[in-house]
């Protein structure tokens, strides 16, 4: 395996390989004078040093590799080479050639695009892995690299040639961050429009029977009722977070709440672009404006009325003879009663009202419309929003999600030109400009009255420090950081959640987040995504059942291995599905995925399913030392 990158994921991804994995990894990083984040990066090199001593504590502790901040295990070897850029030489050097999987995960997407384009010439049959933030440009790059391979080793695509998978550590890291920012909230991972929801569900009460959904993906650690202990266990025992359990585990598991596969759908259409800037028509006048018209509006039903009584004429005259009087073109009425007389006065004074309202109408509309593309301030009265902070790569993604799931947000970001403000402004979602570390600023946001805070800048101090004067307005504020360096991340969520108890703290690194699934695409399968529970990573992946002597001529009860991995979905041509399995609904015809297969079910050679797997469980069915013998 050869790796590839400028920052941090590079290096996570190198000990993933080689703990997890077991294989034998060249890691290729910029010289140290030009690598960013330097001392993340000397520690990596020294984790790395390190796991070949620790392989005895990894193994034996069973379970581990799942967390999300931990080493995984150990095993395979590599070395590290420097260079400024990947080219042709640097590649070859390498071993490019010989390898059987290269991932490129610079920061820069030119630089992927480039180097994987010089490294599908060199090695047709090279399983590509590139890290890429445009996702429309990685489909047309992920097409035209696996035409190329195909083409090169005289087949097509299923002929033995390399392929290709695009993957953004935005895309797999935003909806664990999004969903992390609200209780309750469904865990999803999303791709080529295959929806996969997980929800955490609290423990039934006395009496009630827990709904299993499609089936219990994991039970959560014993505190993960306390907001002050949740997500905070490193138990791998009884009392920690248990992924796949078994029918009896969760049988036994009394108290404890559990991450259930509850809905399989297809995502509709996103809307378009341009009905997203139109405002309804609720929002073109303020709410004092709108009770200043229907005030008038009753005034004039009020004289219509009163004229029908004092005149006797019918309705309809009546209501147009006030409408008269209230424009001022009805002739006097000096001739009638007295009564006639007042209401006539009456009218003239309630159209003398009616013409500033009109003109404040037109003018609020006009600036609605006009500000429809600009930016918005966060309305009066808004309570229990997310408040967004940095509208980077990283928090455009999660502020998408944020919306599909219609949350309110407000959003703080310092450049005006960052890469989410026109998100922003398409969403019509408001934004605050400004430094998060200058003082009024998260007041403008309305911290205050706030149910949960993002930190998603690129600098960990100032997410930190935004955290920490958030805490100090509203003590028990749900909150969220985005942390480069785990090891980081770890000790800040322990020394928050030991100053506030009482408040519900998470940490998060978008690099560990995203690793597992980048590792496991590099094995050559489709990594679907990761459901990060607690402080473990659940993947998803799409694998074919040929080749696999765990999974081929077993049913699919025989197939389930309790913590390792379980045949979630069998995927089927149109009109077929599988022998002994009830019919497909609609929507799973539409998808190809048959769900709720039977235990008695027998895996065949020709099938593909889509299983929930750990990460050293995945490691085990999937690793090329694994089907040779070597226990991994």
């Amino acid at each position: 395996m050869v790796v590839c990158g400028d920052d941090g994921l590079a290096h996570r991804l190198a000990a993933e390989l080689r703990g997890v994995y077991r294989e034998q990894v060249t890691l290729v990083v910029p010289p140290s004078g030009r690598r960013v984040r330097q001392p993340v990066v000397g520690r990596a090199r020294a984790a790395s040093a390190a796991l070949r001593d620790m392989v005895n504590a990894a193994v034996n502790r069973t379970g581990n590799s799942d967390a999300t901040g931990g080493t995984g295990g150990t095993g395979g070897t590599g070395r590290e080479l420097e260079a400024t850029e990947p080219t042709e030489d640097v590649l070859a050097d390498a071993g490019v050639e010989r390898a059987t999987a290269l991932a490129l995960v610079y920061d820069d997407d030119e630089t992927n695009i480039r180097a994987a384009l010089t490294a599908r010439r060199l090695n047709p049959r090279l399983q590509l892995v590139l890290r890429l933030y445009n996702r429309r440009l990685g489909q047309h790059i992920e097409e035209l690299l696996d035409q190329s391979a195909a083409l090169a080793s005289g087949g097509g695509p299923g002929s033995g040639s390399g392929s290709t998978t695009v993957l953004s550590d935005a895309d797999t890291a935003a909806p664990a961050l999004a969903a992390t920012a609200l209780v309750g909230t469904s865990k999803v991972v999303e791709t080529d429009g295959l929806l996969l929801r997980a929800v955490e569900r609290n423990p039934p009460r006395p009496g009630e029977v827990a709904d299993p959904g499609l089936c219990t993906l994991a039970l959560l650690s014993a505190t993960s009722n306390d907001p002050a202990g949740a997500d905070g266990s490193e138990d791998s025992g009884e009392n920690g977070p248990q992924l796949l359990p078994d029918a009896a585990a969760v049988e036994a598991a009394t108290g404890r709440g559990t991450v259930a596969l509850e809905q399989v759908s297809y995502s509709g259409p996103p809307l378009p672009a341009g009905r997203a800037g139109v405002p309804a028509f609720g929002e073109l006048f303020s709410r004092r404006l709108r009770w200043s018209l229907a005030g008038l509006a009753a005034c004039v039903v009020a004289l219509a009325v009163a004229l029908m009584v004092v005149t006797g004429d019918h309705p309809l005259h009546a209501t147009y003879v006030t409408l008269l009087d209230l424009f001022s073109i009805n002739e006097p009425a000096h001739n009638a009663d007295i009564g006639r007389q007042i209401l006539q006065l009456l009218s003239g004074f309630v159209g003398l009202l009616l013409l500033p309202v009109l003109l404040a109408a037109v003018l609020e509309a006009l600036g609605t419309f006009r500000s429809a593309s600009t930016l918005r301030k966060p309305p009066r009265g808004l309570g229990g929003h997310v408040v967004l902070l940095g509208l980077g790569k990283i928090g455009t993604r999660v502020l998408t999600r944020l919306r599909e799931m219609d949350i309110p947000v407000v959003c703080v970001e310092a450049d005006p030109e960052a890469r989410g403000m026109a998100t922003a402004r398409r969403l019509r979602v408001p934004v605050v400009l400004g430094d998060v570390t200058q003082e009024g600023v998260l007041e403008a946001a309305k911290i205050h009255r706030a149910h949960s805070l993002l930190a998603l800048t690129s600098v960990d101090t100032t997410n930190l420090e935004a955290v920490l004067y958030a805490r100090s307005v509203r003590s028990r504020l749900r909150v969220v950081l985005r942390l480069y360096d785990d090891d980081f991340a770890t000790a800040v969520y322990r020394t928050l959640r030991a100053a506030h108890p009482r408040a519900l703290t998470r940490s998060r690194s978008v690099t560990h987040l995203a690793a597992p699934s980048f590792a496991g695409a590099m094995m050559g399968r489709q990594i679907l995504g990761a459901i990060p529970v607690e402080r473990r990573v659940l993947l998803f992946a799409a694998v074919e059942v040929a080749g696999h002597p765990q999974l081929e001529g077993k049913t699919v009860g025989e197939a389930f291995r309790a913590g390792a991995w379980r045949v979630l979905a069998l995927e089927v041509s149109d009109g077929e599905r599988a022998a002994g399995a009830d019919s497909p609904s609609e929507g799973a015809r539409e998808s190809r995925l048959v769900w709720e297969l039977p235990d008695t079910y027998v895996l065949r050679g020709s099938d593909r399913v889509v299983l929930a797997a750990t990460r050293r469980g995945l490691a085990e069915l999937l690793g090329r030392r694994a089907r040779r013998g070597v226990d991994v």
